[in-house]
């Protein structure tokens, strides 16, 4: 797995069916993994989150695996299997399990 994500990391325009796929996991990305209270994991998911959309590289895998919890990571693991394989489809389901299994994160409440 580690060896096919990285030989596609920067292709990120082939990673998703369509934009509005690409926003909808930029957005579990966000509202539902970064959260503040954890600054250094945070700034790693956020920068997952442009790495998406841009043409170079945000961040690197092996920075995502330095520093997201282990929970995270599984999670986007499982979601980069997906992309690997193409499987679109997939990733629909994968963004329903990021939204079930975890909740918008109140930025009013999550600051120090």
């Amino acid at each position: 797995m580690l060896s096919s994500i990285h030989k596609i990391w920067n292709k990120t325009d082939t990673w998703f069916r369509d934009e509005i796929q690409m926003e909808a996991v930029r957005a579990v990305i966000a509202n539902r993994l970064a959260d503040d209270r954890y600054q250094q994991e945070c700034r790693y998911l956020m920068r997952l989150r442009w790495h998406l959309c841009m043409t170079y590289q945000e961040v690197s895998y092996a920075q995502l695996r330095r520093h997201l919890s282990p929970k995270k990571l599984e999670l986007l693991d499982d979601l980069f299997q997906l992309i690997v394989e193409a499987k679109h489809d997939a990733i629909e389901l994968w963004i329903d399990r990021g939204e079930s299994d975890y909740p918008v994160i109140d930025q009013e409440t999550s600051r120090f």
